[in-house]
């Protein structure tokens, strides 16, 4: 008996019989759809900000600086009695203001730009652009938010951090993407400035102006 090839229209519809009864997707592909039914476009995705480069030479010029200060900051804390342990608030920031006062006539001609170069700021920037870019931004600018209050402060370099400025602790997402700082200094956000604050001496070793969106700081 002589055995007449299907047509597509029978094999399709087999499948589907097949499928009803079975309970079986039907698995067919007319001419030009199976590599369709196999590999379904990919939807498109945001594009993602590369992140930065902790290797960067404004980052090596930047983290090279930062541990110049601190040699300074130790050395100048080696000249001065240590505070021991003490629950008096008035000893210890007379501590501090010792400390400040000594380490500012150490560094007396400080400037902004001594340690976030234009080499370093260019990488801050593109740090801080790509936090408040991506897919963390809701949550950077939440954090950036909890100091909000603040309108425009003028900070002075070697100076003592005034006490009625409050400040914003950078978003650890943020922290991730900067170089890591020794334990004498840290990062804050003051309005929309990036301070690098002397945290022992409550001073301010150097910032950069205007680095952090004005729409994080307003949670918008």
């Amino acid at each position: 008996m002589k055995i007449r090839p299907r047509s597509a229209i029978q094999i399709r519809t087999a499948a589907l019989i097949a499928a009803a009864i079975f309970g079986i997707a039907p698995i067919y592909a007319s001419a030009g759809q199976g590599s369709q039914a196999q590999n379904p476009p990919a939807q498109n995705q945001p594009a993602q900000n590369p992140p930065p480069d902790l290797k960067s030479p404004g980052f090596q010029e930047f983290s090279d600086r930062v541990q110049k200060y601190v040699q300074l900051h130790k050395s100048v804390e080696g000249t001065i009695p240590k505070l021991k342990a003490t629950n008096e608030p008035e000893l210890i920031v007379a501590h501090q203001k010792i400390l400040a006062r000594k380490i500012k006539a150490a560094r007396a001609h400080a400037e902004r730009g001594d340690i976030f170069t234009p080499a370093a700021k260019e990488a801050f920037l593109k740090a801080i652009f790509s936090e408040f870019q991506g897919p963390q931004a809701p949550h950077a600018k939440a954090t950036m938010k909890q100091g909000a209050p603040l309108k425009k402060v003028h900070l002075h370099v070697n100076e003592i951090y005034p006490e009625s400025i409050p400040y914003t602790s950078v978003p650890p997402t943020m922290l991730q993407n900067l170089p890591k700082l020794p334990e004498e200094v840290a990062y804050r956000a003051v309005s929309s400035d990036l301070v690098l604050l002397d945290v022992k001496a409550n001073l301010v070793v150097d910032y950069i102006p205007g680095v952090i969106p004005v729409e994080a700081m307003n949670g918008q």
